[in-house]
C-alpha cells in the first residue's frame, strides 16, 4: 500500500529534478533569485565582502539584469572601501548607459574619486589628489545637472560644495 505513494513521489521529485536543470525554468530563476537575495542583503548589512562575492558570482551570467548587477556591485565596491575598484567599475558602467542609468553609474564613481582624492591629499599627494578631485566634481555635477533627482536629501549636492571648497585650498 505505501508503494504507490511512494512511487508518486520519486516521480515528482523525478520531475522536479529535470525541470531543475533546465535553463529557464522557474527553478533556475529562483536559484538566481536566492543569490541575489543574498547578495543584496549582504550590501545592505554591511557585509561587503559577501555581497562583493556574491555580486561576483551573479555577474558570470547577468542576462538582462547586467547594468544593475554592476552597478550594485560597484556600490558594493565602494561602501567596502575600495574606492579603485568602485571608480572603475561604475565608470565603465556609465560609458556604456545613458539617462538615470548613466547617471547612477556616474554618482558612484564621482564618490569614488572623490575618496580616492581624499586619501591622496591626507598622504600629501597633493597634485594625484587635485586630479582626482576635479575628476569628482566634473562626474558629480553632470549627475546634478542632467538627474538632480537623484539626490533629493543632497548628499551629493554637499558633496560636490565640499570638493569646491577643497579644491579652491589647493
Amino acid at each position: 500500500m505505501q508503494a504507490i505513494p511512494f512511487a508518486k513521489a520519486a516521480l515528482a521529485g523525478l520531475a522536479l529534478l529535470l525541470l531543475g536543470s533546465c535553463g529557464g525554468s522557474p527553478l533556475g530563476q529562483h536559484s538566481f533569485q536566492a543569490q541575489y537575495s543574498v547578495a543584496r542583503n549582504a550590501l545592505e548589512a554591511g557585509e561587503y565582502d559577501l555581497a562583493r562575492r556574491s555580486y561576483r558570482k551573479l555577474m558570470q551570467a547577468p542576462g538582462p539584469l547586467a547594468a544593475r548587477l554592476q552597478l550594485e556591485y560597484a556600490h558594493a565596491e565602494l561602501r567596502g572601501g575600495d574606492f579603485a575598484a568602485a571608480a572603475r567599475s561604475a565608470g565603465q558602467l556609465a560609458q556604456g548607459q545613458s539617462g538615470p542609468a548613466r547617471a547612477a553609474a556616474l554618482a558612484v564613481q564621482g564618490t569614488a574619486l572623490h575618496e580616492i582624492g581624499l586619501a591622496q591629499l591626507a598622504q600629501g599627494q597633493a597634485e594625484a589628489g587635485r586630479q582626482q578631485l576635479e575628476a569628482a566634481r566634473k562626474v558629480l555635477a553632470e549627475v546634478l545637472e542632467t538627474h538632480p533627482e537623484l539626490d533629493p536629501l543632497g548628499s551629493m549636492a554637499g558633496r560636490r560644495a565640499s570638493i569646491e571648497a577643497r579644491l579652491k585650498t589647493l
